[in-house]
């Protein structure tokens, strides 16, 4: 497949973190017969709009067609791909950090379950403003 040369951007992945997550995900976008559309750049797309907080549409020109981008992307969220790439790495690191690839226990912030048994935020919302009020402010219009 061709690449296109384009600028690097902060999102890109390097070398050695497309050799890790290639072989999980799917190999040719969801609708159409495109494989000439590189599943990298593809994957640089979507780290790009997860960083910089990007509508699709306002994909820098030198990525892939924003509705290829968007329709791999869900394609992969439909399919589980970017949980399983994301418990690839969990694992990887920890292998790495010598502890089993699976944790061992979990840790339920204490914070977190008072606040549950609060009933969660509805007991700390504020007060509704009186309707009366914007009756008033609108029929003076």
């Amino acid at each position: 497949m061709p690449l296109t040369i384009r600028p690097a951007y902060d999102s890109d992945l390097t070398d050695e973190q497309w050799l890790l997550i290639r072989p999980l995900l799917p190999r040719h976008p969801p609708r159409g017969a495109d494989p000439t559309v590189s599943r990298r750049q593809i994957v640089n797309a979507v780290f790009y709009v997860n960083k910089h907080g990007c509508s699709w549409r306002g994909l820098p020109h030198d990525f892939p067609k924003w509705q290829t981008v968007y329709g791999y992307f869900r394609q992969c969220v439909k399919t589980g791909v970017w949980e399983r790439i994301h418990d690839e790495l969990r694992r990887a690191v920890r292998v790495a950090e010598g502890k089993q690839p699976e944790p061992t226990a979990a840790i339920i912030d204490s914070q977190s379950v008072k606040t549950t048994e609060k009933g969660g935020y509805m007991d700390t919302m504020p007060a509704r403003k009186s309707t009366a009020a914007n009756a008033t402010f609108w029929s003076i219009l």
